[in-house]
């Protein structure tokens, strides 16, 4: 993996030396948009809306629209003269608890690794929130942008993960068409409670793929050996108007998927004590 950034994390008078390296990937599959007639990619030009000329990227600066159609222009001199002595730390602000942090507020994670000289202040910075079962609030500056994140173990390393200041966190009041005043009848919740507690596991990432992707690409390959692709009959789904039929048919499907899961292993263990 490819470093992106390198600096410390600060906490207290301790400074422990990082390098930063992305933890995800998307793995959409991409199309490019072609000429219907050439079948060759097609090009998009920066043209300006007044005068119609191309620009080239010497041309463009940055603008920022405090009116409609009204600019003020922000160059590279006017941002460095934002005092920021914090573009290569990771600033410790607060530990607290995971469960205290909604999922809603996570962006982007990247791997913390220990830099030069950096392996024993990281591993204690590590294991000491093992140890607490908390994690570290942080401010950290990254491509002049600063974010709030958080640093936490996971697994034998640092992870540190971007969140979204609140103000960030659109408001779910604004929804439309929701009535919070909804009588639910004792009967709907029992039967609902059950059917979370048939589907109810421990998470297993390894076992989620994305099946869409990999028909995307079985058809893809299909196309350019020149193959038939054959298309799946997808099985209508009835109509289902009661809620309560619907839990319970629900249910009983999750109860037959659970016992099929089950079968293979107690046939194995017949086998065994057999033996």
């Amino acid at each position: 993996m490819r470093t992106i950034w390198k600096g410390a994390i600060s906490f207290g008078l301790v400074s422990v030396p990082i390098k930063l390296f992305p933890a995800t990937e998307q793995k959409d599959v991409k199309f490019r948009y072609l000429h219907k007639e050439c079948q060759a990619p097609i090009r998009y030009q920066r043209v300006c809306s007044a005068c119609g000329k191309e620009v080239t990227q010497e041309d463009i600066v940055r603008g920022y629209e405090y009116e409609s159609g009204r600019f003020v222009i922000i160059n590279e001199e006017d941002l460095d003269k934002i005092p920021d002595d914090r573009t290569r730390t990771i600033d410790i602000i607060d530990f607290v608890s995971l469960e205290e942090i909604d999922p809603l507020y996570f962006d982007k994670t990247y791997y913390l690794a220990p830099g030069e000289a950096g392996e024993k202040p990281y591993s204690l910075l590590r294991q000491a929130m093992a140890e607490t079962g908390k994690i570290a609030v942080a401010k950290v500056v990254i491509r002049n942008k600063e974010s709030l994140a958080v640093v936490r173990g996971y697994q034998d390393y640092l992870v540190m993960e971007t969140i979204y200041y609140p103000d960030e966190i659109r408001n779910p009041a604004q929804l439309p068409g929701f009535d919070r005043k909804i009588d639910l009848h004792d009967n709907e919740m029992k039967m609902a409670r059950e059917l979370i507690e048939n589907l109810a596991t421990t998470f297993e990432p390894e076992k989620y793929t994305d099946e869409y992707r990999k028909k995307l690409l079985e058809m893809i390959h299909a196309k350019i050996e020149g193959e038939q692709i054959a298309v799946p009959e997808v099985a209508a789904q009835g109509k289902v108007v009661d809620l309560m039929d619907a839990l319970k048919a629900s249910v009983e499907m999750a109860k037959k998927s659970s016992d099929k899961e089950k079968k293979p292993a107690r046939k194995k263990r017949k086998k065994a004590s057999g033996e």
